[in-house]
């Protein structure tokens, strides 16, 4: 009898020590090859996590962080969604690295009214989703707004006058492409050409010979890591030279190694560097990462840095949230967003980052153009 009730005291005591964290959830790609990706959220959740419960954790609770790998697909998503959502009774989850996945992910959320995080994915209908009751909220850069700062790049940086567009053929590819459109169109422009490449796809030739046929002086790219590659290797063996104005694709995972040489070439947006003079924020995490992570030594090792950037303060506006909410519920949380007043940040100061209306962060004044130079990502024009 004694055995029993030792066994029903330790069951009691599992659960309640279960009950005492704030599961925070994570679904992202940590396998292939924008796993660096999923490990640089991973890593800036971590982090944040780490330092919310050194000062007590929210709500008396301490954080834990539970993730899955959605292998870059929907449908594996969509069950590790599921799968950390019912069974494990995560109070927030995080995710959606590829925003074919995000897109997946969005409609269970809201019909289950747990808020969701996206620190990476950046079409415009993650958040955007024409929910009523929207529980999808974001610490990234958005399509819509990446898309008039990638114009306005190209314009500045290279003087183009007739871009064309080279972009995968998903859901994230068409957000891009309606963006362009319209950044395109609110300067009475068109683009050269609109082209369309496949996830798979090893040869970009025959699309790129049409928009150079087409007088294209400078491409738009929109495309993860491996796709993103083929382009600038297709380009190579033609030995054409275009301005290559990207999104943030080519800094998932192993860009430089796939895309050879010519990976330098191309200029992509990121939302934080790490390179150059830290806030005090910037040097607290810095010195957070290195003490945890032995492979960190500097700077260029923290990569992709929007990945840690991204999470860790999406973590640490969710804290907050939390804390507004005064209780895990989910609809409390959702409306514990928008009482969030003043934050500062890694990215930047946050004031009144969320409201019913406006569910996106960060915006077209936060960004950094940076490229690749000896596999690290640098801003553009720094000296390393």
């Amino acid at each position: 009898m004694s055995r029993l009730l030792l066994a029903f005291a330790l069951l009691f005591s599992f659960c309640a020590s279960a009950q005492d964290t704030i599961k925070i959830g994570l679904v992202t790609a940590l396998s292939g090859q924008s796993a660096r990706a999923g490990e640089a959220i991973t890593r800036g959740l971590q982090v944040a996590i780490d330092e919310l419960n050194a000062r007590g954790g929210a709500l008396g609770k301490k954080f834990e962080l539970v993730r899955r790998d959605d292998e870059a697909t929907p449908a594996k998503g969509v069950i590790a969604a599921r799968e950390l959502l019912f069974r494990e009774k995560v109070t927030v989850l995080f995710g959606g690295l590829d925003t074919p996945v995000s897109i997946a992910i969005v409609p269970i959320m809201n019909e289950a009214k747990v808020p969701f995080m996206g620190p990476w994915a950046a079409g415009t209908p993650i958040t955007k989703n024409g929910s009523k009751d929207n529980y999808v909220f974001r610490v990234s850069a958005v399509d819509e707004i990446v898309d008039k700062a990638m114009l306005q790049y190209a314009e500045r940086t290279f003087k183009a006058k007739n871009c064309g567009m080279i972009l995968v053929n998903n859901p994230w590819g068409e957000s891009n492409e309606k963006g362009l459109t319209a950044a395109l169109s609110a300067k009475g422009l068109k683009a050269a050409g609109i082209e369309k490449f496949e996830g798979n796809d090893v040869d970009v030739v025959p699309q790129l010979t049409r928009l150079k046929s087409a007088g294209a002086d400078c491409l738009f790219l929109v495309g993860n890591v491996g796709p993103s590659a083929q382009v600038v290797k297709s380009l190579d063996r033609m030995g054409w030279k275009p301005p290559i104005v990207s999104h943030w694709g080519p800094a998932g995972g192993r860009f430089t190694e796939l895309a050879g040489p010519s990976a330098k070439d191309v200029h992509f947006i990121q939302t934080y560097s790490f390179f150059g003079k830290q806030s005090p924020v910037g040097a607290k995490v810095m010195k957070a990462l290195m003490a945890k992570y032995p492979d960190i030594k500097g700077p260029g090792d923290i990569t992709p840095a929007v990945g840690v950037a991204n999470a860790y303060d999406a973590m640490m506006l969710t804290a907050l949230a939390i804390q507004a909410a005064g209780k895990l519920d989910g609809t409390a949380i959702r409306d514990g967003y928008y009482k969030i007043g003043k934050y500062d940040g890694l990215i930047k100061t946050y004031s009144k980052p969320f409201t019913p209306e406006v569910h996106d962060a960060v915006n077209e004044n936060d960004y950094v153009w940076t490229q690749f130079i000896d596999n690290q990502i640098i801003p553009v024009g720094m000296k390393k």
